[in-house]
């Protein structure tokens, strides 16, 4: 719980270091805060379970949703089996979401299904690191296991500045036929059409009921400005909290931030917790 509010970050990147590529590493220390990364880390580079539960605990989370990821042109592998430990250890404030590459995994369904049986409450999908499009295809078997499953997609929909990143993939227009083929399933936009990309995001968010904009890498300062031309009463409702934790100042600090530019304490409610709850099937404590 956060100042009475329960409080669930669905963007975090707890991943081991010698697994990924030294820029990955510099932003971290370059948009982290102070220390953090020192509090949670252990020497061989692999963040400890219960350090990093505690910090959790100290930063209001309830539930932390860990991001996985296979992307080697770009930032690196973040595996599975490289957060499991962290989950096993917490399970109730712990929780993890699954990713694919079409390029690296094949048959693409078959490891989604394995990825959820080892517990994974979403799936990501990273077209900018990854060098695809969300409407590839090849993913589409990806998609109709979340569907039919129940399971939310979350696509990275903005700018990234990683060496081999490949920003045209960014553009949300591209998911426009996915959400014709999958009527059913919920896609959350993370970064929010970071770039130039804000109004497209927004405009889905607002026309389709299961699109939302996912707050991670966002400055909370700067987000009326990013949606100056939407109803921003009506646009926080279809927000969900998240921070792209380590590279972030502060947990709390962000969503306290955020929790402020809600016209009430009800939109707060959901941006920080309610929207996550629904969409990933999540139950923080009360």
């Amino acid at each position: 719980m956060l100042d009475g509010l329960p409080l669930i970050d669905v963007h975090l990147h707890a991943a081991r270091i010698p697994t990924l590529k030294p820029a990955w590493r510099q932003w971290a220390h370059d948009f982290g805060g102070a220390g953090v990364m020192e509090r949670v880390y252990d020497p061989t580079g692999t963040v400890d379970p219960a350090r990093f539960s505690a910090y959790l605990a100290d930063e209001g989370v309830d539930i932390a949703l860990l991001l996985t990821e296979h992307s080697p042109k770009a930032t690196g592998i973040q595996p599975a089996e490289d957060v499991l430990p962290l989950v096993a250890h917490d399970p109730r404030r712990v929780k993890w979401i699954a990713n694919v590459n079409p390029h690296l995994h094949h048959p693409i369904d078959e490891e989604v299904q394995r990825q959820l049986a080892l517990g994974a409450v979403a799936l990501k999908i990273h077209p900018v690191h990854g060098g695809f499009a969300a409407n590839d295809r090849e993913l589409y078997p990806a998609y109709a296991v979340c569907q039919d499953a129940g399971v939310p997609v979350v696509v990275h929909c903005g700018t990234s500045t990683f060496p081999g990143s490949s920003n045209k993939y960014a553009d949300p227009v591209l998911l426009d036929d996915v959400l014709r083929d999958f009527p059913r399933l919920d896609l959350a936009l993370a970064h929010g059409g970071r770039g130039w990309w804000y109004d497209a995001a927004a405009f889905m968010a607002l026309s389709r009921d299961r699109v939302w904009i996912e707050l991670s890498g966002l400055p909370p300062s700067r987000l009326r400005a990013y949606y100056a031309r939407h109803d921003w009463a009506r646009l926080t409702r279809r927000m969900i909290f998240g921070t792209d934790w380590p590279g972030v100042p502060g947990i709390a600090a962000n969503a306290r931030a955020v929790a402020r530019l809600c016209p009430d304490e009800e939109t707060a409610a959901l941006v920080l917790a309610g929207n996550a709850a629904r969409v990933y099937h999540l139950k923080p404590e009360r």
